[in-house]
């Protein structure tokens, strides 16, 4: 038995391996830690190779069932993600998000948009300790804004350039991304 475990250790460790990313219970948390292990800084777009922002009419819902607009916030530096409780990469960058959010919540606006049952989002929210300002989506975004990969982070300025734009798992509390933000806010007063 002892020979058998020497000559095929490597297949056995294999197959734990593949079992531990088979059991949605350990496969969840692998993907995130490894997710959490590969997100950079995002970059800032080239500003000659901007989109604007056109139209800022967009509503959404709060998790109370409020009707809010995106409209409300034009003018302003936003943060926008697109996100959803099942999303093992979007569960790897909350944590930075919400470091963000607490250092700028009151400068700038942030907008977590989710395409899940309230309910579901309220639970995820309140077992991971999260304040962040989380919507559900109501009607379709402004075209500058659709993707049908998540997470999708856009960082806009005030003129409605987006000057970020990640798709996947990013490392939003980073000194690039604060300086990016601080520059921003500068340059709308």
């Amino acid at each position: 038995m002892r020979t058998f475990l020497k000559k095929n250790r490597g297949n056995l460790l294999f197959l734990a391996a593949i079992a531990l990313l088979i059991i949605p219970q350990t496969r969840t948390p692998i993907q995130v830690f490894t997710q959490r292990l590969i997100a950079f800084s995002p970059s800032e777009i080239d500003i000659e190779d901007r989109q604007l922002l056109t139209t800022y009419d967009w509503r959404l819902q709060t998790l109370k069932a409020e009707t809010k607009n995106l409209s409300r916030s034009e003018g302003k530096v936003v943060l926008l993600n697109f996100w959803a409780t099942w999303c093992p990469p979007c569960i790897a960058e909350m944590p930075s998000l919400q470091k963000l959010y607490d250092s700028y919540g009151d400068r700038i606006d942030f907008y977590f948009v989710s395409p899940e049952e309230p309910l579901v989002v309220q639970k995820f929210l309140q077992k991971k300790g999260y304040t962040l300002p989380v919507y559900i989506e109501v009607q379709t975004p402004p075209e500058v804004l659709q993707t049908q990969t998540i997470p999708a982070t856009y960082l806009i300025s005030e003129k409605g350039e987006i000057v970020i734009e990640k798709i996947g798992a990013a490392n939003w509390n980073s000194e690039k991304v604060h300086a990016i933000i601080d520059d921003l806010l500068q340059a709308s007063y």
